[in-house]
């Protein structure tokens, strides 16, 4: 009979032996505790009880030995304490003590039990011999001293020695066998711990490597297969066919071997068969797994619909291919278009550059105006919508950082409209006060871009700070379009805050007058203007922006170096700051340093 040792029935045999072994040591601890447990109460209700009280009544013996013979040779009257006390010891504490080990002799073995009723005989028999010969007779003073009366208590009396030594003779004996009795018990108990303590080790032993074969006959005939079968179906959910097979087994485990290894074989020939579908080979031959196996039937279909496609496919090819031909030939041609259009506009742009280059004030220019200064200026893109200005009128010297709307082409085209504009205010006009001179540029700004379109009016302006300096008397004049003005003086950051509105006022809007700020300057101080570039540029680890903070920050740790070195420095700082980041906005930062 070829019974099959199923994975139910090895679970079930390796558990079945740790529960026989379970059962037979619980067994065995169980008996162990209960004949312990008897022993225990022999030794502490009939051994331990027994013995004490057989010393008890030994005691008790040699206090009455004590209490006769004080009787006999100590004077006293009847009412002495003593003898009542010996009274009470025979006729009370005796008997007393004679039932409490007549219940614990009970218990005990016939040689015992004849033992202490020999002692109980000869202990009455004393009693009897103090009470006739001694304690009646001596009963007062009188008798004590009538010798008729002592002398013949005498020789009864000397004989109570030799009873009381045979009492005390066969009790200690008695003691001796219960003390032994006692031992035997208790070594017998400790011998029973022992045996349990060793049976319980060898069974922990026998448990410890009960499970260890158990556990390592499961990994050997069940996970590690499982591993296998896991393996195996992770390679095959990846789309990889395995090369290895499992061995074929007489349990669960086996079956599902058989099925994984036929499915791997029948997923192998199914590959086969698709790389020859795709290569074009549409006679291949296939045969499905079974005749329910409906991806062998769909890739049959597919074999049979690929030959068709094929088919339509060719004439499909070959008209778009005449129709790709004729698009490429187009697409070159507008190609081409774009690349004579881009020179065309990326010329115009370089060249609209050249013009506003050439609006800016030229080096020369600057030292001679603005000695001990420096001009950093980066467009974003080729033409900017920053430009700084400056000029001299009447003893002084003027000069501008502007901020015009947008970057690039427009941006460039507003600053050569700023630019106009301001030098038409100024040299139109015989002031130099910043504040007058941008409210002319407010006012050509809003002529210039606005008049005759107020239903479609853009706001298009400029941010500007614009400075006038005597430097005889040193007495800067400073107005401004939302840029401010920065003084460092003896490590100490000034800021002049510029109006809160833009150069160009709008229609629906109030036509506000810009502030003149008058300020006293110092040798040693520092003067910068700006736009906002600078601190709008993202960069650093994080993407975030430079921040004003960052910016103030920044000028003033760089203000004791000479001009052209704090040029170098910012321009360095940006660079790294704003890494692979675009530049997002023109930068424009003008410096100066009062000599």
């Amino acid at each position: 009979m070829n019974i099959r040792f199923t994975i139910g029935r090895k679970i079930g045999l390796g558990f079945g032996i740790i529960l026989v072994l379970f059962i037979v040591a619980s067994l065995l601890t169980n008996i162990t505790l209960t004949e312990s447990r008897a022993k225990t109460d022999k030794v502490t209700k009939i051994f331990n009880p027994s013995v004490a009280s057989l010393k008890e009544l030994n005691y008790l013996l040699i206090r009455s030995k004590l209490l006769i013979t004080k009787w006999f040779y100590v004077q006293t009257n009847d009412e002495d304490f003593d003898k009542k006390a010996l009274r009470k010891l025979i006729s009370d504490d005796y008997p007393a003590l004679k039932t409490k080990i007549k219940k614990y002799s009970v218990n005990w073995n016939q040689n015992e039990q004849r033992s202490i009723d020999s002692i109980f005989v000869l202990t009455e028999q004393m009693f009897y011999s103090y009470q006739e010969d001694v304690m009646t007779p001596l009963n007062s003073f009188a008798a004590y001293d009538d010798a008729s009366i002592k002398l013949p208590a005498l020789i009864p009396f000397e004989e109570l020695d030799v009873k009381f030594k045979a009492i005390n003779e066969n009790l200690s004996t008695l003691i001796n066998k219960q003390n032994s009795n006692a031992s035997d018990n208790s070594n017998e108990m400790l011998h029973s711990f022992s045996t349990l303590q060793k049976i319980v080790i060898w069974l922990g032993f026998i448990l410890v490597f009960g499970g260890i074969l158990i556990a390592v006959f499961t990994v050997r005939t069940i996970v590690r297969p499982i591993h296998q079968l896991k393996k195996i179906l992770l390679m095959m959910g990846k789309g990889v066919l395995p090369s290895e097979r499992i061995k074929d087994r007489k349990d669960e485990i086996g079956e599902m071997s058989i099925a994984l290894n036929g499915l791997v074989d029948g997923m192998a020939r199914t590959t086969e068969f698709a790389r020859e579908v795709g290569s074009g080979n549409f006679i291949s031959h296939y045969q499905p797994l079974s005749n329910e196996d409906t991806l062998g039937a769909a890739l049959l279909k597919m074999r049979e619909d690929l030959r068709e496609n094929e088919q339509i496919l060719e004439a499909k090819v070959i008209e778009r291919t005449e129709e790709v031909v004729r698009q490429k030939e187009e697409i070159e041609t507008q190609n081409q278009e774009l690349e004579v259009l881009y020179k065309h506009v990326t010329d115009s742009i370089k060249y609209a550059k050249r013009i506003q280059e050439a609006i800016l004030p030229p080096d020369s220019l600057v030292k001679r105006l603005l000695p001990n200064s420096f001009v950093l200026y980066k467009p974003k893109d080729i033409v900017s919508g920053d430009f700084y200005w400056m000029d001299a009128k009447n003893g002084k010297t003027m000069y501008a950082a502007v901020d015009c709307t947008g970057h690039g082409v427009p941006g460039a085209f507003m600053s050569i409209v700023g630019y106009n504009l301001l030098k038409h205010v100024v040299n139109n006009n015989n002031f130099t006060k910043p504040s007058l001179i941008l409210d002319g540029l407010n006012d050509g700004v809003s002529e210039t871009l606005h008049h005759g379109h107020e239903e479609a009016q853009t706001k298009d302006g400029m941010d500007l700070s614009f400075c006038t300096i005597d430097f005889k008397t040193l007495e800067l004049q400073y107005a401004g379009a939302f840029n401010p003005l920065f003084i460092i003086r003896n490590n100490e950051l000034l800021q002049t805050k510029a109006d809160k509105f833009p150069i160009g006022y709008f229609l629906g809007e109030e036509k506000k007058k810009f502030t003149n700020h008058t300020i006293q300057l110092k040798k040693g101080d520092c003067v910068y203007i700006f736009s906002d570039g600078y601190a709008d540029q993202f960069g650093g680890p994080n993407g975030k922006k430079f921040m004003a903070k960052h910016f103030r920050d920044l000028l003033f740790e760089v203000h004791k170096q000479p001009v052209n070195l704090q040029k170098e420095i910012l321009n360095k700082t940006f660079e790294d700051w704003r890494g692979n980041h675009d530049q997002v906005d023109d930068i424009l930062v003008i410096g100066l340093k009062i000599e």
